[in-house]
């Protein structure tokens, strides 16, 4: 049985939302039940369902409380903006997205397991919290496309490729690595497509095959 330590003195509320949180971001909407819930949180069953009516509307609100905690860290938006170069500014980019999302690894958890088991039933509300900070993001990188440094028709466009190595890298290292690939020589290897100019990469493609 999970074992989940409660602040001294929270309340019933807290402790759902609390212990479902660990939960979800642990085994998955699908792999946890009220019930399990309930025990962990010290609460009756009868009690989750006054506050939440449906296990998926204790879903939400656990996806909503989590989301309401990213935010962008200021330092790390202050380097992307004084970027020098389209390879340093994709750089700054990645490494103020990790940071943003895996400072919350539970959050992140659970954006992996929203992917899988509920798709587009939760994504107005992830939108709802992260497209606006990631167009920030967004703004800072255009230019770099815009002089022919990045590659991508937009920014958002390099900005998806970003999260999607962060979200996934953990399943599918799970699934397929060695152990060796770390998540800086996955985004190195992203980084490579993204930053070569077309001139560039003809010349490296020319002498390979040559």
């Amino acid at each position: 049985m999970t074992e989940i330590k409660h602040p001294h003195g929270s309340g019933a509320c807290e402790r759902i939302l609390a212990t479902a949180t660990e939960l979800f971001s642990r085994f998955g909407y699908n792999g946890v039940s009220t019930r399990e819930i309930a025990v962990i949180a010290q609460v009756n069953e009868t009690t989750i369902f006054r506050h939440y009516p449906r296990k998926y509307d204790l879903y939400l609100a656990v996806m909503e409380a989590g989301l309401q905690k990213v935010h962008l860290r200021g330092d790390l938006l202050t380097k992307l903006s004084q970027a020098e170069d389209g390879k340093s500014a994709l750089g700054r980019a990645f490494e103020l997205i990790s940071n943003t999302l895996l400072e919350k690894p539970e959050m992140l958890r659970l954006l992996q397991y929203r992917a899988l088991e509920h798709g587009e039933e939760v994504d107005p509300l992830v939108r709802r919290y992260l497209s606006e900070l990631f167009e920030v993001i967004a703004r800072y990188l255009e230019p770099w496309i815009e002089n022919g440094e990045l590659r991508g028709k937009n920014s958002r466009t390099l900005i998806f490729g970003l999260i999607a190595i962060i979200i996934s890298y953990q399943p599918l290292k799970r699934l397929f690595s060695d152990g060796e690939s770390s998540l800086e020589e996955v985004y190195e290897a992203y980084a490579g497509l993204q930053v070569l100019s077309y001139p560039q990469s003809i010349t490296v493609l020319a002498s390979k095959i040559i």
